[in-house]
């Protein structure tokens, strides 16, 4: 018996021996395989969504700032310059033209010509770029026009047309701008303003657990690439401008931006295949709406507001509520932030709260694996 269990051993050994053992190379590949599939399992996926101009871009600049380098890198900061000049004179030809067609008077009449140095760039010229040469020449022109009462009338009336929320940032420190060494600061490229077109990814590791931010346009036409990011999300953060209950949409100019978002929301939050994704609500913006709410009625456009149309308070939780309504399950719990995303101490204190209840809520389990 034992004489035929040698034997065997001897038979299995040289059998063994005729397959060919995995080299050091492939136990590596193999080994970092491994590391991946067990980094995947702890990554935590954030979808970003909500309607253009809500802040989801800001956001993820926060993340760079809170828990990325902390500082942009020199190549983001000469694209980031280039696009404030972009921003500035977009801005200033949207606030030129605007003032014509609202029929307001000049200050000064004779600016009037210097409105062709700024309103010869055609969008394409925009989106091509604008150097320093170019815009350090019409920069004081821009100056100018904004120290004028017929642009400042103008833009106090600007729900009546499409413009950037920052603009007003770049024009007050337009002599800063147009330095010969200016280098954009974090504040700087938190204003500044660049539509999503596609999709974007952004990964920070935040208390050794890597979080991946899925950024995409929210323009109605970028909205149909937002089903190629369902698959595997953890959470949803809905970013909503609380400030624009009074402006329409560039799409159609007519639907207001705030019932377009909640009717996004509402579709989103139904969703089946969010039924167990937590769902965050941002209610963004909201030092903005602390400047418009003494000078924009809400019951303007929402009649069935009943609070104090004084009351930022009482406006953001009338909002909230109607976004809350729009939910069919009720029994999901339903989260939700008033933020400002250019504020880098809110957005920190906010995204600690969500994190927090991100991992209790839904990777409590995983995280322990």
């Amino acid at each position: 018996m034992f004489r035929w269990i040698t034997r065997f051993l001897t038979w299995l050994s040289n059998m063994l021996c005729c397959f060919p053992k995995k080299d050091e190379r492939t136990l590596n590949i193999e080994k970092e395989l491994q590391k991946e599939r067990k980094y995947l399992r702890r990554q935590i996926n954030l979808l970003l969504l909500g309607s253009g101009e809500s802040g989801k871009s800001t956001f993820v600049k926060q993340m760079q700032i809170i828990h990325g380098a902390g500082e942009f890198t020199a190549d983001e900061v000469r694209s980031y310059r280039q696009q404030i000049y972009q921003n500035a004179i977009s801005a200033m030809r949207v606030l030129l033209d605007a003032r014509n067609k609202l029929g307001i008077e000049w200050e000064k009449p004779s600016r009037q010509s210097d409105v062709p140095k700024i309103m010869r760039f055609t969008v394409s010229d925009l989106l091509k770029g604008i150097d320093f040469s170019t815009f350090i020449e019409i920069a004081p022109v821009i100056r100018d026009f904004w120290e004028d009462a017929a642009i400042r009338k103008t833009y106090d009336q600007r729900n009546l047309f499409q413009i950037s929320d920052s603009c007003q940032y770049f024009f007050e420190h337009i002599s800063r701008i147009a330095l010969p060494d200016f280098c954009p600061t974090n504040r700087d490229i938190l204003f500044c303003r660049k539509a999503t077109r596609g999709i974007s990814e952004h990964i920070f590791e935040i208390n050794k657990i890597p979080f991946r931010f899925i950024d995409v346009g929210g323009q109605r036409s970028q909205r149909q690439k937002w089903f190629q990011c369902f698959t595997d999300i953890t959470s949803i953060l809905f970013m909503v401008a609380s400030n624009e209950y009074d402006q329409v949409i560039l799409e159609d100019r007519r639907t207001n931006r705030v019932v377009e978002s909640k009717s996004v929301f509402e579709t989103i939050v139904n969703n089946r295949a969010f039924s167990n994704v937590s769902i965050i609500l941002f209610m963004n913006k909201s030092d903005l709406l602390k400047d418009k709410v003494p000078k924009s009625d809400i019951r303007q456009y929402f009649t069935d507001y009943t609070g104090d149309h004084l009351s930022v308070r009482d406006i953001q939780f009338f909002l909230v509520d109607k976004f809350e309504a729009s939910r069919r399950d009720r029994a999901r719990p339903f989260f939700y932030h008033f933020t400002t995303a250019v504020d880098t101490e809110n957005i920190r204190r906010v995204f600690r709260d969500v994190r927090e209840s991100i991992l209790e809520q839904n990777l409590k389990t995983l995280m322990m694996q």
